[in-house]
């Protein structure tokens, strides 16, 4: 029993250090998100992504890049720059783009992972593109692409507010009491998430011995340069079948990435669990819903290979230049995370940064409103995502008792 108790505890203050430092990135990452989101118009990116196929690549992951956000928001995205006459692979582009290629994801990556990792996340992302765009244009999938198109509501709602110039919005009191509203609404999208995220990471840590990892991961623990070809390839394929498992969105799955990467496993194989959140069950549901289940399947396929072929190529590209990562460099299990350092510092500058924006939507400026189109999530699955949040802040909370008081 003491001994429960004892990885109790210690698991709740894993899930805790582990939140608090990532704390002021999430919050950096959203409020970013936030400002692009509302002083950069969906509209403005539909009027230049035009014809020109290499043109509207490079325009789709530019807009991605700049739009980056949580899944669920860019699905939408991507199905409505699609249905105004955007092309297949340029929506793709930028589908990838602003679920890889985001500002805040970086941020949490280089604390918890590196330096090599953040630079394998935004080549990736590049990569990813590249792939998919090569694929569709290999395979050609026009009859699809036309069904999925007449399958899109043609009815389009005009944002009044869309033709200001940035530099007017930037200026308003009422854009950024709308920033405030989207700042609120990030947060509302991946509370849970990152709640059980941070929480199996902790469990993870405390709880599930190196022996399982080597049981999943194939020759895990040998370190990162004497892994075979076949091992690597089980590894990706893994990789992304455990992003499955855990249900949660890449901002929770980074501590999980750590851990992973910690107990032995590829830098290929951590790399495609964290490229793989457009590759879990919702968002093919999501993308059946919007397009078919035929496109979803391809779209499935196409994003899958792709991650497969940019886990590969990131892991033996690294390797040439002797840059793969070290797994013994990866201590976040060991660390102090409460002390008095420029994390402490830099919560606090952001969390009155928060309360400020929080003060200027919700209590200054009540009469604004702003809503943005979300894809649809199976209530289902949040309800019950919901509840486990909670039972996750009873589990830690009963754990840090455990760890302080008993």
């Amino acid at each position: 029993m003491q001994d429960f108790l004892s990885k109790w505890g210690e698991a709740a203050y894993t899930s805790a250090g582990f939140f608090w430092m990532a704390l002021w990135a999430f919050i950096l990452g959203y409020i970013i998100s936030s400002c692009i989101q509302i002083f950069v118009t969906e509209k403005r990116m539909e009027r230049t992504m035009g014809k020109d196929e290499s043109k509207s690549i490079l325009l789709g992951t530019f807009f991605g890049f700049i739009s980056s956000s949580c899944s669920f928001s860019a699905l939408a995205s991507t199905k409505s720059l699609f249905k105004k006459g955007a092309s297949f692979s340029s929506s793709i582009a930028f589908l990838l783009a602003s679920t890889n290629l985001v500002i805040e994801l970086g941020i949490l990556i280089a604390i918890f992972l590196g330096w090599q990792f953040v630079v394998g996340e935004y080549v990736g992302g590049i990569l990813l593109i590249l792939i998919s765009w090569i694929l569709i244009r290999l395979i050609n999938p026009k009859k699809l692409i036309k069904k999925a198109r007449e399958r899109l509501d043609e009815k389009d709602e005009d944002d009044e507010d869309s033709e200001k110039s940035w530099k007017k919005k930037i200026k308003s009191e009422t854009s950024w009491a709308k920033v405030s509203k989207q700042y609120a609404m990030e947060w509302k999208m991946v509370w849970k998430d990152v709640t059980l995220g941070f929480t199996i990471a902790g469990v993870v840590a405390a709880f599930v011995p190196d022996s399982f990892f080597q049981t999943l991961f194939i020759n895990t623990g040998d370190g990162n340069t004497d892994f075979g070809f076949f091992t690597i390839l089980e590894h990706i394929i893994v990789g992304p079948i455990a992003a499955f498992l855990t249900f949660i969105g890449s901002m929770g799955n980074i501590p999980l990435a750590a851990l992973l990467f910690g107990k032995g496993v590829s830098f290929a194989g951590v790399m495609a669990f964290i490229f793989s959140d457009l590759v879990v069950f919702p968002v093919l549901r999501i993308n059946a819903k919007y397009y078919g289940w035929k496109m979803s399947f391809f779209i499935l396929f196409l994003l899958f290979t792709a991650l497969i072929g940019t886990s590969l190529l990131l892991h033996y590209g690294f390797n040439f230049f002797n840059l793969l990562p070290d797994p013994s460099a990866v201590k976040i299990t060991n660390a102090e995370h409460f002390e008095i350092d420029y994390t402490f510092w830099l919560n606090l500058l952001f969390l009155a940064i928060s309360g400020v924006l929080i003060y200027l939507g919700f209590y200054k400026r009540k009469d604004v409103m702003h809503m943005k189109e979300m894809a649809p999530k199976s209530q289902l699955l949040e309800t019950s995502l919901k509840y486990i949040a909670f039972v996750c802040y009873l589990w830690l909370g009963g754990g840090l008792v455990a760890k302080f008081f008993l």
